[in-house]
C-alpha cells in the first residue's frame, strides 16, 4: 500500500500547484563580496508532476533545491510550499513544515547504520506526531512493501544493496504523506542497472499515488525521465524543456 496522496487532475486551479516561488533571490555575504546565487527566479510545480533541475555547477541550482525543500529560505521573494508561505518563516518553523511537506531523497541514502530498515522508515513519524508505536511499525512497513522491501525490513543497511538502500530512502521520504519529494542526484551512487529500478519506482509511484517528484540531476538521461526540465544558469532559469 502506498501512503494516500490525491490523485493528478485536469486543469490548473491554485489548488493543484503545489510548488510557487516568485522572483526568488538568495545573496550570500563572502566576506567583503555579496555572491548571487538566485537572481529573481520564479517557479511553478503542479500537483503531481514529475519534473528535473538541472543546471552547471554554480548555477543555483542546489540553492534552489535548498529553498524549494525548505531547507533554507530566499533572501527576497515569495515561496509558498502547498499553500503555506515559507518564505519568511523562522528556523523551527521551517522545520516543522519541512517534516510534514517534504521528503528527501539523497545522492548517499543517509540511513542510520546501527537499526534496520523499518527503524530508519519509522524515524520522520517519531518528529510529526505523538502516534503510537504501533502505528508508525504499520505505516514503515506499508512503505517498505510499496517500494518492494516487504522481505527486508529487518536488515540493517550493510546488508542491503545499494539499489535497496535507496529504496529505504525513498520509503521513508514517503511514510508521512509529503506534498513532495525533492531527490538530489537519487541515482549518483548507483550502477546504471540499479539507477534505472530507481527511477522507475520513482514514475511508478507516482502514477499511483500522485506524489510531486522533484530530481536534481546532473543527468540528461535521468531528467529525460521526466515530465519536465528546469534548467538553470547563473540563478536564473535559462530555458524550460
Amino acid at each position: 500500500m502506498v501512503p494516500s496522496m490525491a490523485k493528478k487532475q485536469n486543469g490548473k486551479s491554485k489548488a493543484d500547484i503545489v510548488v510557487s516561488g516568485k522572483d526568488l533571490t538568495k545573496v550570500y555575504a563572502m566576506g567583503d563580496v555579496e555572491v548571487h546565487a538566485l537572481r529573481g527566479l520564479s517557479v511553478q510545480i503542479e500537483r503531481g508532476e514529475v519534473m528535473a533541475i538541472m543546471g552547471p555547477s554554480g548555477s543555483g541550482k542546489s540553492t534552489l533545491m535548498n529553498i524549494l525543500g525548505a531547507l533554507d529560505r530566499p533572501t527576497s521573494g515569495e515561496y509558498y510550499l502547498d499553500g503555506e508561505s515559507v518564505a519568511e518563516l523562522a528556523d523551527d518553523q521551517l522545520a516543522d513544515i519541512r517534516n510534514r511537506k517534504v521528503g528527501f531523497v539523497f545522492q548517499k541514502f543517509m540511513l542510520l547504520p546501527r537499526i534496520t530498515a523499518l527503524g530508519n522508515v519509522e524515524l520522520p513519524m517519531r518528529y510529526a506526531s505523538g502516534e503510537l508505536a504501533k502505528q508508525r511499525k504499520q505505516r514503515a512497513a506499508a512503505a517498505l512493501e510499496a517500494v518492494g522491501l516487504g522481505d527486508r525490513m529487518d536488515h540493517r543497511p550493510n546488508e542491503l544493496s545499494g539499489g535497496q538502500q535507496q529504496r529505504v530512502a525513498i520509503a521513508r521520504a514517503l511514510v508521512n504523506e509529503p506534498a513532495i519529494v525533492m531527490a538530489d542526484e537519487p541515482t549518483g551512487n548507483l550502477d546504471t542497472k540499479s539507477g534505472d529500478e530507481i527511477m522507475e519506482l520513482l514514475l511508478t509511484l507516482n502514477k499511483e499515488s500522485g506524489t510531486t517528484i522533484i530530481v536534481v540531476t546532473h543527468d540528461p538521461e535521468i531528467a529525460e525521465m521526466t515530465e519536465r526540465t528546469i534548467h538553470i544558469r547563473d540563478g536564473e532559469v535559462e530555458k524550460i524543456t
